[in-house]
This record gives C-alpha cells, sequence and structure tokens, in this order.
C-alpha cells in the first residue's frame, strides 16, 4: 500500500525573542525506514572494522568538534538559551567524550575470560546494530554524544531523532560525523517530533536510547517492549542538595547557585531540593540569597550573561504554576517568583523557604530555575526527605566529614551522589538513576556495554563424556 505523503513542518524558535528561526520539513516513515536501511549496510562495514580503527574516526570527529566550537555554541544557543558561556563547554565535553572512548574502547571490548570446566572461557562484547537515539533539547549536543561515542565505538550505527526544538544542532552533529569519513549511513539524523520517534522504534532497529518526561518514557518502554527491543532510559530527575551541620557554608552556598542554576535551571541533574540541616540554615540560606541576586539574568549570546531564557512558553508558564501553587499553600519567596517583564521567555531565579513534601515544587520535577529549601533536623532527617521522591537520578552531600558524608550517600535512592561538589556527567563514569528516573545506565564501560550483545562463548579442546543439562 503506497505511503501518503504529507507535508509537515517543524519551527525552531529563539527563545531570547520568541521570534522563529526557521521552519524544517519532518521525516515521514519512509524516510525514517530508508535511514535505517542505510545505517543497516553501514553497520556491515562498521561493526567489521577493529575498535581501534573505528576509534580513528571518533577522534577525527572530536577535533572536527573543537575546531567549531564556536559556531556550534551559537547554534544551542540561539534553538534553546543556554547561555554563551556554557553552550561553548558543552561542544568541547562532547569532544572530550569522543577522544576518552576512542581511546579506552578497544579495552572495554576486549574479551573477558572466566574460569570454568571449558578450556577456554571468555565472554566476548559484540554491536547489536541500529541503535535509535530519541534524545531532549536541553544539552542538544551532549545529550547525543553521551549515546553516541559508547555506541558507535562498540560498532553499532546510529539514527539521531534531536527534539523538534533544536533540528539544527541535530543537523550540526550529522555534519561532524559525515565530515570525519565515516562510512555513508554510521551516524543519521531525522527530525519530526513524537510520530517520528514512533517510527523509528517501530523500524528495524535494535535498541533504543531516550531521554526525556516519565510520560514519555513509558510510552517508549511500551513500544520498544512489544517488539523486545534493548532500551535505556533517563526520565529526569528531582536531585536532593543536603548541606549537613559540618559543612562549609561558603563553598556549599556557591555550589547550590551553580547546581541550581546551570542551563538555566533545565537540567536532569540540576539540584532541585534543598535540605539544610538546622543549626547552618540562616548561614546557608543568606549566602544562597545573596549569590542568587547577583546572577545577571539576560541575552544569552552575551558572555556576560549568567543565565538566560527558558526554552518554550509552556515551559515557562509551567514553573510559573509550581511556585505559585507552592506560595498558596504555604511557601515563603525568598527571591523571585514573578516573570520577568522583557520580552522571551525569561523567569528569575527563585528561591523559596518554608516548603513541605507535598508542595509542587517538592513533589513534582521542577525544570526551571526555582529552589525550594527545607529545613531538617538531622542526618536521618534528611535521607528521609531526600528519598521522599519518585525520582532517583542524582544527588549530593555537603560535609567535612568525609565518612560521615559517604555514610548518607549510600543511603541516598539515587544512581549518582556526589560530596562536597555538584552533580556532573562524566565520561568515565556510569550515568543514570533508578525508580522513575530510569532504566539502564549511559557512558562508562557501563553505558557502552548496554548496548552489545554479551556473548558467553566456552571451547572444549575434547567433547566431555558426559552431560548433564539443568535449565
Amino acid at each position: 500500500m503506497p505511503v501518503k505523503k504529507t507535508k509537515r513542518w517543524i519551527e525552531t524558535i529563539n527563545p531570547a525573542s520568541g521570534k522563529i528561526i526557521r521552519r524544517f520539513r519532518a521525516a515521514t516513515r519512509t524516510d525514517v525506514e530508508k535511514s535505517v536501511e542505510k545505517a543497516r549496510k553501514a553497520f556491515e562495514k562498521w561493526r567489521a572494522l577493529t575498535p581501534s580503527r573505528r576509534g580513528e574516526f571518533l577522534q577525527r570527529a572530536a577535533r572536527l568538534l573543537r575546531e567549531k566550537k564556536e559556531k556550534l555554541g551559537r547554534t544551542i544557543t540561539l534553538e534553546m538559551g543556554k547561555t554563551i558561556k556554557e553552550a561553548i563547554p558543552e561542544v568541547t565535553k562532547c569532544a572530550w567524550a569522543l577522544e576518552y572512548f576512542a581511546e579506552n574502547g578497544p579495552k572495554f571490548l576486549g574479551p573477558e575470560a572466566f574460569n570454568t570446566d571449558a578450556s577456554d572461557s571468555y565472554v566476548s562484547f559484540e554491536p547489536l546494530g541500529v541503535i535509535a537515539s530519541i534524545m531532549p533539547w536541553n544539552f542538544p549536543l551532549w545529550q547525543c554524544i553521551r549515546f553516541a561515542a559508547p555506541a558507535l565505538m562498540a560498532g553499532n550505527t546510529a539514527i539521531f531523532k534531536p527534539s523538534s526544538i533544536t533540528p539544527q544542532s541535530g543537523l550540526a552533529l550529522q555534519e561532524i560525523f559525515d565530515s570525519s569519513e565515516t562510512f555513508p549511513g554510521t551516524f543519521n539524523v531525522v527530525l519530526g517530533s513524537s510520530e517520528v520517534a514512533s517510527y523509528l522504534i517501530e523500524a528495524k532497529t535494535a535498541a533504543v536510547s531516550f531521554t526525556g518526561s516519565v510520560p514519555a518514557g513509558r510510552s517508549v518502554a511500551e513500544q520498544a517492549g512489544r517488539h523486545l527491543k534493548k532500551i535505556v532510559l533517563e526520565l529526569g530527575g528531582s536531585d536532593p542538595f543536603i548541606v549537613l551541620n559540618d559543612a562549609d557554608i561558603e563553598a556549599a552556598s556557591t555550589g547550590a547557585v551553580a547546581g541550581r542554576f546551570i542551563n538555566n535551571g533545565q537540567s536532569c541533574i540540576c539540584a532541585k531540593r534543598f535540605f539544610v540541616e538546622k543549626t547552618v540554615a540562616d548561614d546557608f540560606l543568606d549566602r544562597f540569597v545573596t549569590k542568587t541576586k547577583s546572577l545577571k539574568v539576560g541575552d544569552p549570546m552575551s558572555p556576560e550573561t549568567d543565565m538566560g531564557p527558558m526554552v518554550r512558553e509552556e515551559a515557562l508558564k509551567i514553573l510559573d504554576q509550581q511556585v505559585k501553587g507552592s506560595v498558596k499553600m504555604g511557601a515563603k519567596l525568598e527571591l523571585g517568583g514573578e516573570r520577568l517583564k522583557r520580552k522571551g521567555f525569561y523567569y528569575p531565579p527563585t528561591i523559596l523557604t518554608e516548603v513541605k513534601p507535598d508542595m509542587p515544587v517538592m513533589k513534582e520535577e521542577t525544570f526551571g530555575p526555582a529552589a525550594p529549601v527545607m529545613i531538617v533536623k538531622d542526618d536521618a532527617d534528611a535521607i528521609k526527605h531526600a528519598n521522599r521522591s519518585d525520582f532517583g537520578l542524582g544527588g549530593s552531600v555537603w560535609g567535612r566529614d568525609i565518612r560521615r558524608a559517604d555514610k548518607i550517600a549510600r543511603q541516598l535512592a539515587t544512581g549518582m551522589v556526589t560530596v562536597n561538589n555538584i552533580v556532573v556527567s562524566d565520561p568515565r563514569m556510569p550515568f543514570g538513576g533508578i525508580k522513575n528516573s530510569g532504566i539502564g545506565r549511559e557512558l562508562s564501560r557501563y553505558g557502552m556495554l548496554e548496548f552489545t550483545n554479551i556473548k558467553s562463548i566456552r571451547l572444549f579442546e575434547k567433547s566431555p563424556l558426559a552431560y548433564v543439562h539443568v535449565e
């Protein structure tokens, strides 16, 4: 039955002005299937290369990213509003990840020996095939690369569907990989919204990597499950930030500003719920408010700007409703709380106190610059409230007694914890969470092996005289 061809478009909007930048045609089901077939053909050539040879291609891509970091940074800022002084480092971080997996991939993929009754027993790590990658807008290059670097290094090929908010960033990555002289089809980009994502999952892809909201993640998991496809899901977080009574308050308050307002407050691993022990609460809050007041909100293209606009009008309204709803329930505004009167989607850095666990800013994920601060009695109280969340991505603990802080870190129901620093993604460490924060891991050797066939091989020089089969 012929596929009906219809014109569908996505628009990119500059969040600093609210104006449309460009329009792009969304992929059709036929477009997606052709892209997947191209990737399937490239897979046979790509997987046949040695890991070291694949690493050479990744190194070329890394060099191109570094060469074009200013241009790529401006594209990121234009599409989603991240400040230019954060956008350019995002590009160089992508280069670092490619270099890291190029250098370490051969070791990660080497056979792992086991001692059994066979003459030789080992595990081989083999690529799965074409991996579908469906990623959000908030880190338009990094979200893709933290999937693509390990997946490509493992011998897979990739189809990347960027957010419909950041298509130009996705197309820029396509150019990078094409220019690095990988086989045509090794890395492919298709544009569109959730409909195109659905086409990708239904197509002849081997696995799916998704980052986004919990409802969308459930939908992806359900659809992929019908085809028994491997999935890795990263679905957001509501990270606790715990300040103990022996913490360096100057460092903790500086970390609170960086941890909450980075990327205009729009990061899965932003600190989103602050728990401060009573004896240091006043000192911490005074410094936190003072330092937050000093943040310069403005044009994200200016290197002097600390915080730019939120990504879209709808996102701003959701955050504003969460803040106002919490205030209505008794929270106290220490700073911010009202949309800035200027063009674009600007919301001020906001701090709330006297918050309760059932308030929206504590119960829901706040994807924007709002920081609720709760006073807690002691370590046990902090842990109890920190774990009172459906999310379990990251968290941070601040205190001079490292053993005490480590003990608390081990009790937090999260996939990642940092002591005396904010939570950041690092290609050397696994990234991911538990509960509603997702399934599986990205980055590190663990992330690379998510998209491999972990194959057990046992070699017997002589066939055993007897066989015992136990299911």
